[in-house]
């Protein structure tokens, strides 16, 4: 063979012998020079078969559409043919000699599968692996690698074989890259995002810097006030800014193998920070975020200047997950807009757990409606004049399993938000009709009426008159003994919705209360157009008629009670009674007697509770 001789009993041990030179003659009677047999023998005929097999093998070897190359036990090139010298830039005369790890990466585990194969223990072992082009050209085959033995079984040589698949491959680089990257900035996307993300997290055995922990940051940056750019000097503006945006933050905060900068939609990018060695290192970075986005862009043709909002967490690994780092992070970003913009807010765990609280008890109020979970109080209202029960107003609370008894103002807001005011509400009202019939039963000589809050929401999202109807059908509950509490805010806005659906229900019967007056609109003149029956001061009013209020304000505390005194004259005038809220002494309820209050509810009197507190009072006071 040329160039290197593989054995010399390669005639019996089927290597690859030299063939005759050209031109020489042969004795027929000479014996075999290998093995001395007689001429014309059998064997002499099994040599002459296997020198013409070989020639064949050594046509295909040279002539194959892929690489090939033979190598010998101790890693060195026997021979390639010239598609194996083309893909490493090489001639055909270069290879023998050629140690292999100057053709292909010692890698492993491919490094451990081919000794395994020298040593005869697998007769087979693919890979793709990148080759050693003499350009530095990239190219990648497939690689086959199979034993071949000699005689005796033992391992003899390896033939490799090598498809060229370079251009899949980079098709197949092509084709993740723009599935990890994003098409506009060129930035990781959001997959890679959180595939780097997921893969902080994964247990490696390393500790954090000085041996410590590992810990891990993030930099939410959402740019604000980027959709007007959009609106006003179109969108291939706004996508030139996000592009010029995307290479500030790469140039000035992407560190290979510790800080990934991702787009992750729209205006919102992050840099997350493996690695990392404290809250001061991501609020400094938080900080220089912030400042290089507020240098001056240079956009078509135009200086655009834009500023950013940051949220920042930091934290061990230990203890957190991907999920909890992400969450808390739109929560800081969300903080860091409603405090004022343009500036970055580090996450803080108490106001993190108040907005989790609030997340949860919002998903979880219609569940709990269906559950039963919320209860309704009773805070007697007392007439002024006699001290005897008029009403009571019905006051719900949540026996929330986990949080324990919540008052209103811990989730009404959050069910006037969501929308699960408009279920609660009626089941208050159902179950509010439902005891007033009970006390109208059991005390007939003694009607009170009960008076329930209605939201905007229910009149808004709901037919709150035929709600009212059918509740009232229902208990049996006479119209004139329920009163219902709007506050003056949404009786008094630019919607004639709410006035169209009380006047509906004063003409039933039911009777109509403005709560909290004073706080709102306080439009007097709207009084005499209302379908209102009750006004129900706010607690702040009172607040001038408590004895211990400080002599240097006697002449506000006298303008106070001179705007009570007024009011009550105007709702009298006008045919409506006057409840004041918060009575905490005696003091108080007599001086607004005095002012011609109709009733008054108030820690002085009770305290909310139970239906049986209502009951109660009905049956020892005195008979009306």
């Amino acid at each position: 063979m040329p160039g290197r001789n593989v054995g010399a009993d390669a005639h019996h041990r089927g290597g690859w012998s030299e063939a005759p030179r050209p031109g020489a003659g042969t004795d027929r009677s000479a014996p075999c020079a290998a093995c001395g047999a007689p001429p014309d023998t059998e064997a002499e005929r099994l040599a002459a078969a296997l020198r013409a097999s070989e020639s064949r093998f050594r046509a295909a070897f040279s002539d194959a559409g892929i690489g090939m190359a033979l190598i010998d036990r101790d890693d060195l090139v026997i021979e390639g043919n010239p598609v194996f010298a083309a893909m490493l830039g090489r001639e055909v005369a270069e290879l023998p000699g050629m140690h292999i790890h100057q053709i292909i990466d010692p890698e492993e585990p491919s490094r451990h599968h081919y000794r395994e194969l020298v040593r005869g223990e697998r007769e087979r072992m693919r890979a793709e692996k990148r080759l050693k082009h003499r350009g530095g050209r990239e190219v990648w085959g497939r690689v086959t690698v199979s034993l071949i033995r000699d005689g005796a079984g033992e391992p003899y040589y390896t033939l490799v074989m090598v498809e060229d698949v370079t251009e899949r491959r980079q098709l197949g680089d092509r084709l993740a890259y723009q599935a990890l990257h994003d098409p506009l900035t060129r930035l990781p996307n959001r997959t890679l995002f959180y595939e780097r993300l997921e893969a902080a997290f994964k247990p490696d055995g390393e500790d954090g810097p000085a041996g410590g922990e590992r810990r891990i940051g993030l930099c939410y940056v959402d740019l604000d006030g980027f959709a007007a750019v959009n609106e006003t000097l179109g969108h291939h503006v706004g996508d030139q800014l996000l592009v010029a945006v995307a290479a500030r933050l790469e140039h000035g905060f992407a560190r290979e193998g510790r800080q990934l900068v991702a787009r992750l939609g729209g205006d919102e990018f992050a840099v997350l920070v493996t690695g990392s060695t404290g809250h001061q290192q991501l609020t400094r970075l938080a900080a220089a975020l912030v400042a290089d986005l507020e240098r001056p862009f240079e956009v078509a043709g135009q200086r655009l200047t834009v500023t950013a909002s940051v949220g920042v967490v930091e934290r061990p690994v230990r203890g957190s997950t991907p999920t909890d780092l992400v969450r808390d992070a739109d929560s800081t970003l969300y903080w860091s807009k409603s405090d004022g913009r343009a500036r970055w807010t580090l996450y803080d765990r108490d106001r993190g757990a108040d907005q989790l609280t609030r997340h949860e008890l919002a998903a979880a109020l219609r569940p709990a409606v269906e559950r039963g979970e919320f209860t309704v109080e009773y805070q007697p209202l007392v007439g002024l004049a006699d001290g005897a029960v008029r009403g009571a107003e019905a006051l719900v609370r949540w026996n929330h399993p986990r949080y324990g008894l919540l008052s209103p103002d811990r989730f009404i807001p959050l069910a006037e938000e969501s929308g699960a005011i408009v279920p609660l509400g009626k089941w208050v009202l159902e179950e509010s009709c439902r005891q007033a019939r009970q006390w109208l039963d059991g005390f007939p000589e003694q009607p009170v009426l009960v008076s329930v809050n209605l939201a905007p929401r229910q009149i808004w999202d709901s037919d709150v008159v035929a709600d009212v109807a059918e509740v009232l059908e229902r208990t049996g509950l006479p119209a004139r003994l329920l009163q219902l509490e709007i506050t003056e805010s949404a009786l008094l806005g630019p919607s004639g919705r709410p006035l169209q659906a009380l006047q509906a229900l004063a003409d039933t019967g039911v009777r109509i209360a403005i709560d909290d007056f004073g706080t709102g609109y306080s439009n007097l003149a709207y009084l005499s157009r209302l379908p209102v029956h009750a006004l129900k001061l706010d607690a702040t009013f009172i607040e001038a008629f408590r004895e211990s209020a400080p002599g240097a304000d006697g002449r506000r505390r006298a303008a106070d009670e001179q705007i009570v005194g007024a009011m009550v004259q105007l709702a009298h005038a006008l045919g409506l009674t006057v409840t004041a809220e918060g009575i905490e002494n005696a003091a108080q309820a007599e001086r607004l007697r005095q002012t011609g209050c109709d009733t008054a509810q108030g820690w002085y009197y009770a305290r909310p509770g139970g239906p049986e507190l209502i009951a109660g009072i009905l049956r020892d006071q005195p008979r009306r």
